[in-house]
């Protein structure tokens, strides 16, 4: 029979043996990571302020894919008619509630 190496568990699974000393120094690790202002990715957090919020948000802007005026036509044109008819079936819904109230409910 094999002699187990140092690092298997004396009760007889593969996984490696985690000492005290290992988890204690994984603890300070992610407790200095912590304190350091990183985030778990190891990017720091930034505390920028107004400037550097518009100075990115005008390079996102630039990124940008801004419709031509034929897709700004087209994408407008559905938008209205859209609105016309969800306007029209809200009216025709009100209207058929409104006469349902008087004549049922009311009894008018």
């Amino acid at each position: 029979m094999a002699r187990p190496t140092r690092n298997a568990r004396s009760d007889g699974s593969d996984a490696p043996a985690t000492s005290s000393r290992t988890r204690e120094a994984q603890r300070q690790r992610s407790q200095r990571a912590a304190e350091a202002g990183k985030t778990q990715a190891g990017q720091r957090k930034e505390r920028g302020g107004t400037r550097q919020f518009i100075s990115e948000s005008a390079g996102e802007l630039k990124k940008v894919d801004w419709p031509g005026q034929r897709q700004l036509m087209s994408a407008s044109i559905v938008v209205v008619i859209a609105i016309f008819v969800v306007g029209l079936y809200l009216w025709v819904v009100d209207e058929a509630f409104s006469r349902l109230v008087k004549n049922v409910l009311l009894n008018q």
